[in-house]
């Protein structure tokens, strides 16, 4: 089932460093898989220090990288 791109993504995430994806284009989603390669983007890395449930953005339009801020649902994403 694809992911919908609008909606943040819940995870429950160990203690340890993580690279977010920031161009979409990754398999691994929301994490990089090194498809970034070629664009002008590259991945975000972040900390968690403690194990619990997160909410990561899916979207790539936060403001508040890897969380989502909301944002996704502000606007209007064109999914065509």
């Amino acid at each position: 089932m694809p992911m919908n791109k609008q909606m943040p993504m819940t995870i429950e995430l160990e203690p340890g460093t993580y690279q977010w994806c920031s161009c979409g284009n990754t398999k691994k989603e929301p994490f990089c898989d090194g498809s970034h390669e070629g664009t002008d983007k590259a991945p975000f890395n972040f900390k968690i220090i403690l194990k619990r449930k997160y909410i990561i953005c899916n979207c790539y339009l936060t403001k508040n990288p890897p969380f989502c801020d909301g944002i996704c649902r502000r606007v209007k994403i064109d999914t065509a």
